[in-house]
């Protein structure tokens, strides 16, 4: 039996926020080297590779550290404090879990996707478009349909000219 049987939904999520909170703050405290209350650009790596299982490229580090001291800039200036260069615990949580969601949201459009790639293709195409909108919006009509396959291959070459 499920040990969060008799528990609502919402109790679930709770629980399972948690968790994920919790790992968050062995994962922030296990890379903190030296105790400093805060992570470097190394030990931030360090802590995506334990808990997403890969290594963040430089510009995902470059973006996360300016973005730290720009914060820290405003903080030093208003309040003036002594600036530590790294992540916070709390910024630390606040990344992770925009991280998290971020994750969630590609592992479900990925699903979505593999569910109307019927002919595993690894692309779809206009009939396969028009048969996924008619088992999701099936009022849909089907000029609404083919104009949005359409944006979606304009915006696609815009991308890879501009590139």
């Amino acid at each position: 039996m499920c040990a969060a049987a008799g528990q609502g939904e919402g109790d679930v999520g709770l629980l399972r926020d948690e968790y994920r909170r919790k790992r968050w703050v062995q994962a922030f405290e296990a890379c903190d080297e030296g105790n400093k209350g805060y992570l470097n650009r190394e030990d931030y790596k360090v802590a995506i590779v334990m808990l997403f299982g890969y290594k963040p490229s430089k510009m995902e580090v470059d973006s996360v550290m300016a973005s730290v001291q720009q914060s820290q800039l405003d903080q030093a200036y208003y309040f003036a404090f002594e600036m530590k260069t790294g992540v916070s615990l709390h910024k630390f949580l606040n990344l992770m879990s925009t991280k998290k969601t971020a994750q969630l949201y590609h592992s479900e459009a990925r699903h979505l996707f593999i569910a109307f790639d019927m002919q595993c293709k690894g692309f779809l195409a206009l009939e396969d478009f028009k048969r996924a909108f008619r088992i999701v919006a099936p009022k849909l009509p089907e000029r609404t349909i083919i104009e949005a396959f359409r944006i979606h291959f304009e915006n696609k070459e815009a991308a890879e000219l501009s590139s």
